[in-house]
């Protein structure tokens, strides 16, 4: 549509004498002609007068659907501010760009909107203003679809289309400045419990402890400290600590209990007069946190998250999960919050009810952690910084991973008795709130041997028999490199076979397998392997995990060190973990879980039932993969094997491989990884993987703790396995002196 303007146009006054001229000619000629006979002649024409051509300006004005659309779109991307520049100047006047912001996001909230789409229907076109008719749908997160069809005006300002905005464009019972409310309605949060059923956390009542330092008696303050060392899980050193140099009237927080632990210890604490109890209600973490990087932890919302979480429902004044199971589990363990939704006038009263959602219960959440094995790995580690994955060989679930330094989740209740470990815990330089054990990524070392092994058999180059001569040192094209043998002074392996070559963790064996494959034109065999084996990966598992690097290497010297677990090659524990697992159980690479189960708190059916995933399989022929079974046992069995020492007395089948995995920043990291090959019904056979960080040998240091693991596991959690190098006796570290 287009609008016709006609300007004024003046005469140039040159043209303007002529034609009075000629018109004053006119009259005299007409004046002396009266009165006379007419003439014959005609008379002569005047001169012709050239009048100038009319102007007229044709001027078309913009296109207000496009301008509708624009401001539509930005709508539909929730680009405020460039929504807000398109608004007339009335609009402006009576909203700054803050408050205009607002009234959307309150909308949005209400609304729980996920998203919103618009379409235009039609338009009404003046010469400065328009209407336009548009359609809105809104997809939302509890009140299902709601669409209308508002009408937006427009005025035509500086040349260019401006919205005269008002609330009614939100929704029509928005007009008049009606607002929306809403009331919440929010469940209980689910708990989280072991596979035995055992509340690894829930909402409950608990004991926070604290010691008032000028009450504590020297007398008794020996069995005071032992018992708060006993009850929170500290030693003995730490809890006196914790008050030692306060001031004699301060009350030191010590730590929290349970309150069915509290009572069974009542008359002990309360015995002492320097012991202060509160009772505090909270989502409480059992026995200071069992498989605290695997579970999480809940907190306050955060501000820049405060929007998504209210438009899922959400009052905003609840505690969310932000880490592991809590945060993976949110949707079951939060339940679906109630709200209503109501339309009120100016005045507060309320016009209409927009829609209603009854809330539904949460769910619990069954975890595969075996509670106990995970409490008393957890308590097995001492100030040794490091990881231990246990899983189900043959399904996939984890029972344990435990990651060390550890936290208690209960730091991040404002009222609990460790609340003031927070600033500690989360300033630590070592990271305890890091999940080493999926996401710490390091040099596997020589348990990378077992992938190599797969791929110098599944290339035909070499057999399980195929002879070598492992000696002290290795050279070829004019380096040297050195065996473990040489550098603990002990004798060359000697001639080996393959599998003894792994059996015997012989160096030398492995760089003469990289060097062979690379020349033989297998320049790729060992990257791909890994591959195969689930290196370089994500696992698949509910929390987060890295993937770490599998690289494929550009030179032979690269290839060789890739072939003993070195070069750039990073793993995580549980990811090894899964691959030995795999090499146990034939060839079937699962995808780990820590979910056994999500059942709602009202006793309806299951949400979900674990059932064992298959990621991958090794693709290694049967043959192979029992040739390295086979090694894997003589390395924990055979007399000459790595582990032997540590392990060969253990009255269970065993396989395993060390590892030692060179640390350019420091002391060498200690691995070990194995399996069981029991078939006791009772007990499913598991895989592990153990590094420690900077902790030297495999053998010496990570084997001692697979002991613990198994032991602990066949033995119902009676047998710790003995003591660990690090320890006074069993779970109890050594002290400076000690060690």
């Amino acid at each position: 549509m287009c609008c016709w303007i006609v300007k004024k146009v003046e005469m140039p006054k040159t043209h303007l004498r002529f034609l009075m001229c000629a018109l004053a000619v006119a009259l005299l000629l007409g004046a002396c002609g009266k009165g006379r006979e007419p003439q014959t002649a005609a008379p002569s024409a005047p001169p012709e007068i050239a009048l100038p051509t009319p102007m007229v300006d044709i001027s078309e004005a913009p296109d207000v659907e496009a301008a509708a659309q624009a401001y539509l779109a930005f709508w539909k991307a929730e680009d405020y501010p460039s929504m807000y520049s398109m608004v007339s100047r009335l609009t402006r006047d009576a909203f700054d760009e803050e408050t205009f912001t607002k009234k959307h996001l309150d909308a949005a909230i209400a609304l729980t909107m996920k998203s919103l789409d618009t379409a235009i229907l039609s338009y009404l076109l003046k010469p400065d203003t328009a209407q336009v008719n548009y359609h809105i749908t809104y997809e939302t997160n509890l009140l299902g679809k709601i669409e209308r069809e508002p009408v937006m005006n427009l005025i035509l300002e500086d040349g260019t289309w401006h919205v005269q905005w008002e609330g009614g464009m939100i929704l029509p019972e928005l007009k008049g400045g009606n607002v929306l409310a809403i009331d919440y309605t929010t469940p209980t949060r689910g708990n989280i419990y072991a596979a035995n059923d055992y509340p690894l956390v829930a909402q409950a009542e608990a004991i926070a402890i604290s010691v008032v330092a000028g009450k504590v008696d020297p007398a008794t303050e020996g069995d005071m400290v032992s018992l708060l060392a006993n009850l929170t899980g500290q030693s003995e050193e730490q809890v006196r600590v914790r008050y030692i140099y306060a001031q004699p009237e301060w009350k030191q927080p010590i730590g929290d209990v349970s309150l069915e632990t509290a009572q069974r210890y009542m008359s002990q604490l309360t015995s002492y007069p320097a012991v202060i109890l509160d009772t505090f209600k909270a989502r409480y973490y059992t026995d200071h946190g069992i498989a605290p990087h695997a579970i999480g932890y809940v907190q306050s919302i955060f501000p820049e998250e405060m929007q998504a979480y209210r438009r899922m429902g959400y009052a905003g004044d609840e505690k969310v999960g932000k880490q592991g199971i809590e945060a993976w589990g949110e949707e079951y363990l939060s339940g679906t919050h109630g709200i209503n939704v109501y339309v009120k006038d100016p005045s507060g009263q309320i016009v209409t009810r927009l829609g209603t959602v009854k809330s539904k219960p949460s769910a619990s959440i069954y975890t595969t952690i075996d509670s106990q094995l995970q409490y008393w790995l957890q308590r097995s580690m001492g100030d040794l910084k490091g990881a231990i994955a246990v899983v189900e060989r043959d399904t996939g679930k984890v029972l344990a991973m435990v990651s060390n330094p550890g936290f208690d989740p209960n730091i991040f209740e404002p009222t609990s008795g460790v609340r003031d470990q927070l600033t500690a815990v989360t300033s630590d330089p070592n990271l305890p709130l890091f999940n080493r054990a999926a996401q710490g990524v390091y040099p596997p070392g020589s348990v990378f041997k077992i992938v190599t092994m797969a791929a110098a058999l599944e290339t035909g180059v070499f057999t399980p028999t195929y002879p070598y001569n492992c000696g002290s040192t290795w050279e070829e094209a004019g380096y040297t490199l050195y065996d473990w043998t040489h550098d603990k002074g002990f004798a060359a392996s000697g001639l080996l076979t393959l599998q003894e070559g792994l059996m015997r963790s012989c160096n030398p064996w492995f760089w003469h397998i990289a060097w062979v494959l690379w020349n033989d034109g297998y320049r790729t065999a060992l990257p791909d392997v890994a591959e195969r084996f689930g290196l370089g990966q994500s696992t698949g598992i509910e929390i987060p995990d890295f993937a770490g690097q599998v690289p494929y290497p550009e030179d032979v010297n690269d290839y060789v060190q890739m072939a003993i677990g070195q070069s750039t090659l990073q793993n995580s524990p549980l990811q090894v973990a899964m691959y030995v697992a795999a090499v146990g159980n034939g060839g079937t690479l699962y995808q780990p879980t820590l979910i056994n189960r999500i059942a709602p708190i009202d006793g309806s059916a299951d949400i979900y039932t674990f059932e064992p995933k298959v990621r991958a399989t090794l693709n290694i022929t049967q043959e192979n993969i029992e040739a390295i079974q086979e090694a894997m046992v003589w390395a924990v069995k055979n007399r000459r094997g790595t582990a032997e020492y540590q392990l060969g007395g253990l009255p269970y089948k065993l396989a395993g491989k060390t590892g030692t995995a060179e640390n350019p920043l420091g002391d060498s990291h200690a691995w070990f990884a194995g399996y069981t090959w029991n078939n006791n019904p009772n007990k499913p056979d598991i895989a592990v993987a153990i590094i420690l960080e900077n902790a030297g040998e495999g053998s010496e240091m990570a084997a001692p703790l697979f002991r613990r693991v198994v032991q602990l596991y066949n033995s119902n959690y009676s047998n710790a396995g003995g003591t660990m190098p690090w320890e006074d006796r069993p779970y109890v570290p050594a002290t400076d002196d000690d060690e």
